[in-house]
């Protein structure tokens, strides 16, 4: 049976499959997060909240996934946001009439529409995606727990990883926006702790990435990996590259009327950012609600110097150094 979402085909299944998840759940290691009132569950090797697990379960179980699907993955507060924007645009840019970003007239649904709402969470989300050709979804989840239907079938999944100490500062901003305003000196400190242990939204960071930096290695033709700053430095090229890898490249004719550049303005974090849609409106991520300007903030290279201390700096790009040092992937500081 396929579906497209994490929801039940009808409520027998639903509380059957509530039953399950609790039954996992009281036989996990949980630990609350230090900013907010959550725990967090060790499962299959990663620390993730019990509604995701509750998504993931479903997922692995029930999903399938089809070769023409497109995968966006990440580790939360790594890109996803600008992947998402990039992708739509690429892919739907037959259908759009592309016009200088300060046009308002321009007919992207992007002018109106968040992209977390135009590519839905996999793990998470209750939104259609049927309708979509092809279809293309975004997860969390990390390589090892995918559905097995996704590894062995022919669909795309492009990668996107970020340096992992502003992974950090970007994700403890953004928890902040879950569970209020108020910032304690404290909650840093021990944030950076468990994130030095491990302990984070689909942690280990250093297992995430390097599942899929692995499998791109072995299956480069099914899994584009690249790195958030990589693509802040040559947006245009990585475009270019992202379209190809997907199997809808540039024509020599949009080459020459300058789409890929009217991509990269339609879809940089500044315009996105100024856009009503991305001011105002409301996004659900499990039982939380938040505004959609909470997936914007700064999306700066190196901004973790900003926060953290030069003990914890120091702490921090050992282990990067000791996590990563013989897989080839390297990081910049």
């Amino acid at each position: 049976m396929e579906i497209s979402n994490v929801s039940m085909k009808n409520k027998e299944e639903e509380v059957e499959t509530d039953e399950t998840v609790d039954n996992i759940l009281a036989k996990l290691e949980k630990v609350k997060d230090p900013v907010g009132d959550v725990y967090r569950y060790r499962y299959q090797g990663f620390w993730i909240q019990e509604f995701s697990i509750k998504g993931l379960i479903s997922l692995q179980t029930r999903f399938v996934a089809r070769n023409e699907d497109i995968l966006l993955a990440s580790c939360p507060k790594s890109g996803t946001t600008w992947l998402k924007s990039l992708v739509f645009a690429i892919m739907k840019r037959t259908d759009l009439d592309f016009k200088p970003c300060t046009n308002d007239n321009n007919n992207s649904p992007l002018f109106t529409t968040n992209p977390h709402h135009l590519i839905p969470l996999l793990e998470l989300s209750s939104l259609p995606i049927e309708n979509m050709m092809p279809r293309i979804m975004n997860t969390h989840i990390p390589y090892s727990s995918l559905p097995p239907s996704i590894k062995h079938s022919d669909c795309k999944i492009v990668y996107i990883c970020r340096n992992p100490l502003d992974v950090f500062v970007s994700h403890w901003h953004f928890s902040h926006k879950f569970f209020g305003d108020s910032i304690e000196p404290r909650h840093l400190e021990e944030s950076f702790d468990m994130f030095c242990k491990g302990i984070h939204a689909f942690g280990p960071f250093w297992d995430h990435v390097l599942g899929f930096w692995n499998a791109s290695l072995e299956m480069p033709h099914k899994i584009l990996f690249f790195k958030y700053e990589d693509l802040k430095r040559d947006n245009v090229f990585f475009i270019k590259k992202i379209a190809e890898f997907l199997g809808f490249p540039f024509s020599a004719e949009e080459e020459n009327q300058g789409v890929p550049k009217e991509i990269e303005r339609l879809c940089s974090l500044e315009h996105l950012k100024s856009l009503s849609v991305n001011k105002t409106g409301k996004y659900s991520i499990g039982l939380f609600e938040l505004s959609n300007s909470s997936f914007f903030r700064k999306g700066e290279m190196g901004d973790w110097m900003n926060y953290l201390t030069p003990q914890m700096a120091e702490r921090g790009k050992k282990l990067i150094q000791e996590k990563f040092g013989q897989s080839g992937l390297m990081f910049n500081f």
